[in-house]
């Protein structure tokens, strides 16, 4: 019995030291958000000829509203193009992407997700229309702030050949879902983005507003396989040592999804291609993190082992209130271990509350528009816990389609978030 009292206490406290280094690695690396560096982003003229891709399906709802904040970009007309693929659409997506002004795209064969309508479209880039320097990507749900373009111009020739903008909200005080992700990208871009912007690292593609120029994808290609194709190429990028800049002011704003079943569906298969690239890289990364001494290399690897920790973590929690409820006595002070799990929740619940609303202030958005979210979004990480587990055991990943219905036009996010 004595021994496997030893087994299990190495066990427990074996994970949970891993645990808090992990928390601790994330926290340093966070602190270099504070470190203001003089921009490595100059301003330029207007020079790169650019192409915007927005992979499509069934987003006859929305792709209007993004379509003109695209034809209100403040860039010369002659040096960019919009170009929609439509994918598996039954509705009038297409028809209302013509009348806007965009070319169309027809993707051909077995198109199952974003990333495969993106690798048709950066071949058919390359055959048809070899003019363009970078493809820039979007979501048609999104809308895109009139300098966009502008400023990812000025990435380009500062010398960067991937970035990714500041993924902002469109509809951060619909509901507590709403506010919740509004929150989590808020945080992302200033804790994770503008931190490894600071310490020269890259940062991390969010799925829309983001440019590749061309000559990446000629040297390296898009070859993603996974749900989750943003974090897949960026983790290409590591394994090539191709930095990703982090632009502030190169804004998107994104729909947020609205109800709990919707952020369900999304959410797991965020989690089903983050595990999927564990599996596919991290392998890769680590080795070339330390054979060529590449830190995002490292950096990514650890990101993706993000669903593994937090499953464990509350698997420590649960372990410990079964020992104190049937007073199972493996541990000398099972009570008084529970009693501190329980504090560092309640104490991990305010810090929460001081983490989002500090970074509301700081990125100068409205306390009272996200206050749902602020008192929710430890109950809303949470719920990433039960997904976690389920996608490590399901067997089939099918990319599912999130429906978008927010009308929002550009004119009015620029008026509101100048006020």
């Amino acid at each position: 019995m004595e021994v496997i009292k030893i087994i299990c206490k190495v066990i427990y406290y074996s994970i949970d030291i891993f645990i808090l280094l992990y928390a601790i690695y994330y926290i340093i690396t966070g602190i270099f958000a504070f470190f203001n560096k003089n921009s490595k982003i100059r301003k330029y003229r207007a020079k790169h000829k650019i192409a915007v891709i927005v992979a499509a399906r069934n987003e006859e709802k929305v792709i209007g509203h993004l379509l003109d904040s695209l034809n209100k970009q403040n860039y010369p007309k002659n040096l960019y193009d919009i170009f929609v693929v439509p994918n598996n659409c039954t509705d009038n997506t297409s028809e209302i992407s013509i009348q806007k002004g965009a070319k169309i795209i027809e993707c051909q064969g077995n198109i199952k997700s974003k990333g495969d309508a993106l690798k048709y479209t950066f071949k058919f880039m390359a055959q048809n229309y070899p003019e363009y320097e970078a493809y820039c990507i979007f979501d048609a749900d999104n809308i895109v702030h009139p300098n966009f373009l502008r400023r990812m111009n000025d990435t380009l020739c500062s010398g960067f050949r991937v970035a990714q903008g500041y993924r902002d909200s469109k509809n951060p005080s619909d509901t507590w879902i709403s506010s919740c992700y509004s929150l989590f990208y808020w945080i992302q871009n200033y804790f994770f983005n503008q931190a490894r912007m600071n310490i020269g690292w890259s940062s991390s593609i969010n799925g829309t507003g983001f440019i590749i120029a061309k000559d990446v994808i000629k040297e390296n290609g898009f070859n993603t396989v996974t749900l989750t194709e943003d974090i897949e190429f960026a983790a290409q990028c590591a394994l090539n040592n191709e930095r990703i800049a982090f632009v502030k002011d190169a804004i998107t704003y994104d729909e947020q999804p609205l109800g709990f079943i919707q952020s369900w569906k999304q959410r797991t298969r965020w989690s089903i291609g983050t595990i999927q690239c564990l599996k596919l890289y991290s392998p890769k990364l680590m080795k070339v993190a330390f054979k060529k001494k590449i830190p995002q290399a490292f950096d990514m690897s650890l990101f993706f082992v993000a669903p593994i920790f937090q499953i464990l973590s509350t698997l420590l929690i649960l372990i410990l209130a079964l020992y104190n409820v049937f007073d199972i006595q493996v541990f000398d002070m099972v009570k008084t271990m529970y009693d501190n799990k329980i504090f560092s929740v309640m104490l991990g619940y305010v810090a929460s509350i001081l983490l989002a609303t500090f970074v509301v202030i700081v990125e100068k958005k409205k306390v009272k528009k996200t206050v749902k979210g602020i008192l929710t979004l430890s109950i809303f990480m949470l719920t990433w816990v039960p997904i976690n587990i389920v996608c490590c055991v399901k067997k089939e990943h099918v990319w599912e389609p999130i429906e978008h219905n927010r009308i929002v036009d550009i004119d009015s996010i620029v008026e509101i978030n100048t006020k």
